[in-house]
């Protein structure tokens, strides 16, 4: 979960100035956390005081109440209209918030189907267009996939069967036309590319970057994988990244891996 955290913050000032290349140093002053993060520990911060059952109206509540913590942290138009308005109803988005808040599910439950269902149970308060739950779905299954002691192969293998995304394109094929896409169709095969190509978790997150587009909600997902693939996000990545966070955020990103033993 941390590696998505890192993801987001290390990519997020490449949002909205792409560069097309893996040179480039992973933090500077600039760099700070964004929605993706606030939303990743607004879920975790959920499955943490669930109780037996997790039911839709808790993420809707608590996404609301981070976004109102967190009112400036870069949320998409429609998701601020929503967290902002009186309604509980989703608004059909299929875009990709609802892959990068997902991976505290693909951490806390142990097997693939509660995984599935509650990625969707994540997504669905907003994002109940059947491309978001999709993008949602793929993502906490690959995660779920990675920890779990499964190989690249049998990870892009499911992806693709299961949820009909291409993944035979290569990162050099990507690199030199994509663009700006939030939609999950757009980005989250892209952020599982960047993962099936890298030999390690910071070379997943430069590979992520490096494509360009929405840079930092593509490293967040990227890295989300890679943290579970790799065992871990390396300690001198992890320190600065936590030191971008303040005291809650930390607080309930560290009680939520302690909770469910997340190295």
């Amino acid at each position: 979960m941390l590696g998505a955290i890192a993801g987001d913050i290390i990519g997020s000032i490449y949002e909205r100035n792409n560069i097309k290349t893996k040179d480039f140093p992973l933090f500077n002053e600039k760099c700070h956390f964004t929605d993706d993060t606030v939303l990743t520990a607004a879920v975790a911060d959920v499955i943490l005081n669930a109780g037996k059952y997790i039911h839709s109206g808790k993420y809707t509540d608590q996404l609301k109440w981070y976004y109102r913590r967190y009112p400036y942290a870069g949320y998409g138009v429609n998701f601020a209209h929503w967290a902002q308005s009186r309604s509980s109803e989703p608004y059909n988005s299929w875009g990709n918030g609802s892959a990068m808040r997902v991976s505290p599910v693909a951490f806390a439950f142990n097997d693939l189907d509660t995984v599935l269902q509650e990625a969707k149970r994540t997504a669905e308060v907003t994002h109940n267009h059947p491309e978001g739950i999709k993008g949602a779905q793929a993502t906490a299954s690959a995660i779920f996939l990675a920890r779990t002691a499964h190989n690249k192969t049998a990870i892009k293998s499911y992806i693709q069967t299961t949820f009909g995304y291409d993944l035979e394109q290569t990162l050099d094929q990507i690199r030199p036309t994509y663009r700006f896409d939030v939609s999950c169709q757009g980005s989250v095969p892209q952020a599982l590319i960047a993962f099936l190509e890298s030999t390690d978790f910071e070379d997943a997150i430069r590979n992520a970057v490096s494509i360009g587009g929405d840079s930092d909600t593509i490293a967040c997902i990227t890295g989300s994988i890679a943290h579970a693939f790799y065992g871990g996000v390396p300690d001198a990545i992890a320190q600065q990244a936590r030191a971008y966070l303040d005291e809650f955020i930390s607080s309930v990103i560290m009680k939520f891996m302690s909770k469910y033993g997340i190295s």
